[in-house]
């Protein structure tokens, strides 16, 4: 795909991206696709997708208390659980508010790892990462934001999303289906939302401005986007996911070329069709 190449012109150091269809296959590729990058918040996706099949495999259920008093882990899994931003400290009664939180999902990491008898990062491993071959990806340290993977592993991540073999494909329809409709909050990077739409585990575009992905992905694309310049989002019209990895922080140069670049690939995926 050509589109891809316009990543040569961001202002970043490193830069790779990829499109893969619904079915698997890949579209398009550019650039060190098997560099190693930090993930930021795009963690938070490959977390929450161990945390279904931590459901799935009835070591937790999602209606079940976690967190906070009034939380559980659909709370957690949804940005809901009143729990702060970067702090183990309530800010709000769980279900009232979206309150982006790493600390709500270093929580949910806890919660499953003591429900499983296995250290998060170990059972992320065994649930997603090794079944789908993503041998270069990690989740050591906060599964908020410290995992570190590649271009390659993540075009493997996001063809499962779109056709899970891991997971029951309801469950997958349930996390990109919006938790607690009509809440408001603050999408970092993009100001206040209302509503902020969020599933679980995947953040919802829906009718944002302004927003990371691109002026004519659809509503229902969903997602993920990290401080570490990186983001993977999934058009369900458009019958693809597009990852994209960077290794500079996040900032206005982020906002002036991901979306040209999304309606770029879109196009470009249109005309193809």
């Amino acid at each position: 795909m050509q589109s891809l190449a316009m990543i040569e012109n961001w202002p970043v150091p490193t830069a790779a991206a990829a499109v893969v269809t619904a079915d698997g296959t890949l579209l398009g590729a550019h650039g060190p696709t098997a560099y190693r990058f930090p993930l930021a918040s795009v963690t938070k996706p490959l977390a929450a997708y161990a945390a279904l099949v931590a459901y799935e495999e009835g070591a937790v259920e999602l209606d079940e208390p976690a967190g906070p008093e009034g939380s559980t882990v659909r709370h957690l899994l949804a940005h809901t659980s009143g729990l702060a931003f970067d702090e183990h400290r309530v800010t709000a009664p769980a279900g009232t508010r979206r309150l982006y939180s790493n600390a709500g999902f270093e929580v949910l990491g806890d919660h499953i790892a003591k429900a499983t008898e296995i250290p998060f990062p170990e059972y992320a491993r065994q649930a997603v990462l090794e079944p789908l071959g993503m041998t270069s990806t990690a989740l050591e340290g906060s599964p908020a934001k410290d995992g570190v993977s590649t271009v390659d592993d993540l075009v493997r991540f996001a063809a499962e999303v779109q056709a899970p073999r891991l997971l029951d494909p309801r469950t997958v329809l349930e996390a990109q289906t919006v938790v607690h409709p009509g809440l408001k909050g603050v999408l970092p990077g993009y100001g206040h939302q209302n509503p902020n739409d969020w599933g679980l585990g995947f953040e919802i575009r829906d009718s944002k401005s302004p927003h990371w992905t691109g002026l004519s992905s659809s509503p229902a694309t969903f997602g993920h986007f990290g401080q570490s310049g990186t983001f993977l989002w999934i058009d369900p019209a458009a019958g693809a996911a597009c990852v994209a990895l960077t290794d500079r922080a996040f900032g206005p140069w982020a906002a002036e070329v991901w979306t040209p670049f999304t309606d770029a690939v879109l196009a470009e995926l249109g005309a193809s069709r």
